[in-house]
């Protein structure tokens, strides 16, 4: 049972319970399913009490095989990593915030894994809002938080990606007042009187210990009768706080006696007026966890050290006495925080940007929220896709954020259809045109035939862009005295372009205004050129620029956004973050035009793909999507990203030697590079000769990640040219590394699928990698400093091929006899889970 609830103003004689003697002390088990139950009375719906977790060896489920358990939630793949190869075969997982603010870019990476893993292995993950101080949460929050996770992984948008109703830590707050007076009558908290700042005082510092505080020794009897009195509204904030009784000396600050309760006269968004004491975090965060029965606690490094105090707390409950709803601590493992390049994510800086002014909302689209990046129209596979690439580690790094744009254009690429779209028009007028409107269906996706054609009208006035326009005698031709840039292939006044899908034009005439600026091009069509079509004995118009029909095309307004601040790291130089706002992150575009099937589209509110997320890519201009303010009479459009980098650095001047322009060849950064190579820990189980090549032998080994029958693993083979340069009779046993995602080759007839990484010996020699003792056969090594993701399943583009060129220029021995990778003056050492890989000091690895 709850106690009476008295406020104030109620007669000053508090109601009082009976004494509670140590008999009872089974109050909170025998009672928690009841207030559970009496929780129903409040909304959302009751928590339904989950099975007794058992603790003891599981066998771990297939991760791909367990990728359907959930249907309405889209599929995941995270690369294997510490934390997956803990997870029991059916992990309870939970995404529990705070509602007191809105989601970021950070949170997007603890939901994935927690709601990923948990699919991935046929697990549940639950939603839960752990709302414990009233005095900064409230619904506006709490709805925002439940909509982007909805948008985030809703494979099914009708249906819920979490299990079970949406939990609340007020839910529980009956049954954690209970366990409070637990702790009270077994000697593990009392009632603490001091003031805030003596608290701040005798807690000590971090080379200190606290001070006991002189209420540490009232008795149980004392502390449950004021803490009584502090449940009854009897006593002003700040006058009491119910502390744990752990340790005032431990190193560890967060078990300094901790206070669990305090007094707060506020109305709570879920509870109303029915409590006038709180419970602090750290305590209802590790009873709520224990009460839903949740296995494996997912949370960022800086729960670390918060970790003994969650343990603590359900330790002491569960010594209270037995219940079916609690199981236990869950397995609490910490993993790195997003870090983002480009942006800042702390929740004080993201409410300055709103507070001051210098965005329009908590989701304006160049914000780094959930919400932002849902109104941009980021698509959420994007995100989930740039979350795995990120991958989990417990090495702290900070992430590019061009990789996320990245993502966004590899999805959208696939996903969006085409459109034309003229953001700075100007007007062309085919003086030879006698007919009236001409359709052309044209596709409304490149690769993807099968989402059909869209109606494209044509005639005889047109609007092309001011850009695919090269005005001699305008301010670009005076820069240039006349002479436009080189390779130019678009419209200049006299020469031919083809209008896309359409006809060649050939500019006869330029009208311009008063001022001298072009407003009409006159030009002369052939009709002979018709869709794509060139004439017997013409020779082939190169420049091929987009247009709209003046008559039919859709005015509209465009939104430019682009990155919100100047600088990878806002502040770093001056101590101010604002003054690294980038002034030219929204450009609005008025008076744009767009074909008429693209406000179709937008009227029927779903593209022709079927998708429910509405986006184009407006040829030549870059990723779109409508935006909330967009109306069937006045369109608006959001650009989503550009469709290349434009970002990155400045291309460096060409070495001598080197080819340019078609023959040269670009190179993805060193990030990029080392998160899609596969280098895995293998052991060699044979090696001999080849029969037809004296210079190379054929080795077979383990490298763990080739599935066979009843979960074994099939060899790899390798050819390596190593022949005389290292015995044979050494090879059988040794464990190394091996490269397990390059396109496999033949090599003299027999083909090769994996290749030996080793570093210069002596005298011409080879000398192999030496992997820790430990480390399994197919565990995916990672680079130092980098935070990997899943890496590429094969690299058998030309393109893909010279990644592992680009890395293995990189790969050399450390002084201190470590396998490295050297990039951009940095040293990243070749990890393992036990510590790095071997190498002949400062050696050559290939």
């Amino acid at each position: 049972k709850s106690p009476p609830s008295v406020s104030s103003q109620d007669s000053p004689t508090m109601r009082r319970r009976p004494a509670v003697s140590s008999s009872s002390s089974a109050l909170f088990f025998a009672t928690a399913a009841l207030h559970l139950h009496l929780a129903a009375s409040f909304s959302p719906p009751p928590v339904s009490l989950p099975a007794v977790v058992r603790r003891g060896p599981r066998r771990r489920s297939s991760p791909v095989l367990a990728a359907s358990a959930s249907a309405s939630l889209p599929e995941f793949s995270y690369a294997p990593n510490f934390i997956t190869k803990t997870l029991p075969a059916d992990p309870v997982t939970r995404f529990p915030p705070e509602p007191n603010g809105y989601l970021h870019l950070g949170h997007a990476k603890a939901i994935c894994f927690n709601f990923g893993v948990a699919a991935m292995y046929g697990g549940t993950c639950h939603m839960r809002l752990d709302d414990t101080n009233p005095s900064k949460e409230n619904a506006e929050y709490a709805a925002s938080i439940l909509a982007d996770v909805r948008w985030l992984l809703s494979a099914d948008p009708s249906s819920d990606p979490w299990s079970g109703p949406v939990r609340l830590a007020s839910n529980y707050f009956p049954a954690l007042y209970d366990l409070a007076e637990q702790l009270i009558l077994r000697g593990d908290a009392y009632v603490d009187s001091q003031s805030a700042e003596d608290m701040r005082r005798t807690r000590g510092t971090l080379t200190e210990g606290g001070t006991p505080s002189p209420f540490r020794a009232r008795t149980p009897e004392e502390s449950l009768e004021l803490f009584r009195e502090m449940r009854a509204g009897l006593h002003p904030e700040g006058a009491h706080v119910l502390r744990a009784r752990i340790d005032m000396s431990s190193p560890n600050l967060n078990l300094r006696d901790p206070t669990l309760y305090r007094i707060k006269h506020e109305s709570h968004p879920h509870t109303g007026d029915a409590w006038c004491i709180y419970p602090m975090y750290d305590y209802a965060h590790a009873v709520s966890d224990a009460l839903e029965g949740i296995t494996n606690s997912l949370c960022t490094l800086e729960f670390a050290d918060h970790r003994p105090l969650y343990d603590w707390v359900v330790e002491r409950a569960v010594a209270a006495g037995t219940a079916p709803c609690l199981a236990g601590p869950p397995r609490q493992t910490e993993f790195s925080r997003l870090n983002l390049r480009y942006t800042v994510l702390s929740k004080r800086k993201l409410i300055q940007l709103v507070e001051g002014g210098h965005v329009d909302g908590w989701d304006d689209p160049r914000m780094p929220t959930l919400s932002g990046a849902r109104r941009r129209g980021l698509p959420p596979a994007a995100l989930r896709l740039f979350c795995a690439r990120v991958g989990i580690s417990k090495i702290d790094s900070v992430i590019d954020y061009g990789l996320l744009e990245d993502c966004a254009r590899e999805v959208m690429d696939a996903e969006a259809g085409r459109a034309f779209a003229v953001l700075d028009p100007l007007r062309l007028t085919i003086t030879n045109w006698d007919g009236g409107l001409e359709t052309f269906e044209v596709p409304r996706h490149p690769k993807a035939p099968e989402r059909g054609e869209r109606a494209v009208p044509f005639g005889r006035e047109l609007y092309i862009e001011r850009s695919d326009f090269f005005d001699a005698n305008g301010p670009e031709g005076r820069a240039t005295e006349g002479r436009p840039p080189r390779g130019y292939k678009r419209l200049l006044e006299g020469g031919p372009v083809r209008l896309k899908f359409a006809y060649v034009v050939t500019c006869t005439e330029v009208v311009r205004d008063a001022a001298g600026e072009p407003v009409e091009l006159r030009c002369t069509y052939d009709p002979a050129t018709r869709a794509g079509c060139t004439p017997e004995g013409q020779k082939r118009t190169k420049g091929i620029v987009q247009w709209v029909e003046a008559s039919s095309a859709v005015r509209c307004t465009v939104r430019d956004y682009d990155r919100l601040f100047r600088t990878e790291e806002p502040g770093a130089a001056t101590g101010d973050f604002l003054d690294d706002l980038n002034g030219k992150s929204a450009r609005v575009t008025e008076g744009a035009l767009v074909e008429p099937s693209v406000a179709e589209d937008v009227g029927r509110g779903e593209d022709a793909g079927g998708g429910s997320d509405l986006r184009f890519q407006f040829e030549r201009s870059g990723y779109y999507a409508p935006d909330r303010d967009s109306a069937l009479d006045a369109l608006v459009f959001n650009r989503v990203a550009t469709l290349r980098d434009t970002w990155g650095a400045p291309p460096a001047p060409n070495p001598p030697g080197k080819p340019r322009g078609r023959g040269a060849t670009k190179a993805a950064g060193p990030l990029e590079d080392v998160r899609r190579v596969s280098l895995r820990a293998g052991t060699v189980l044979s090696a001999g000769p080849h029969p037809d090549a004296d210079g190379l032998v054929v080795l077979a080994v383990a490298c763990g990640d080739v599935p066979g029958e009843d979960g074994a693993t099939l060899p790899r083979t390798v050819v390596a040219g190593i022949a005389g340069k290292v015995a044979l009779e050494s090879l059988p046993g040794t464990r190394t590394v091996f490269l397990t995602n390059l396109k496999p080759a033949k090599m003299r007839g027999i083909e090769s699928t994996a290749v030996l990484v080793a570093a210069d010996g002596e005298e011409g020699g080879v000398e192999l990698l030496g992997v820790p003792e430990g480390v399994e056969d197919g565990e995916l090594l990672r680079f130092e400093g980098f935070e990997m993701g899943e890496p590429d399943g094969l690299l058998k583009s030309k393109g893909a091929l010279k990644v592992w060129d680009r890395v293995k220029e990189g790969l050399k021995g450390t002084e201190e006899g470590h396998a490295a990778y050297n990039t951009e003056g940095k040293v990243s050492r070749i990890m393992t889970s036990k510590g790095p890989v071997q190498s002949p000091a400062n050696a050559n690895i290939e």
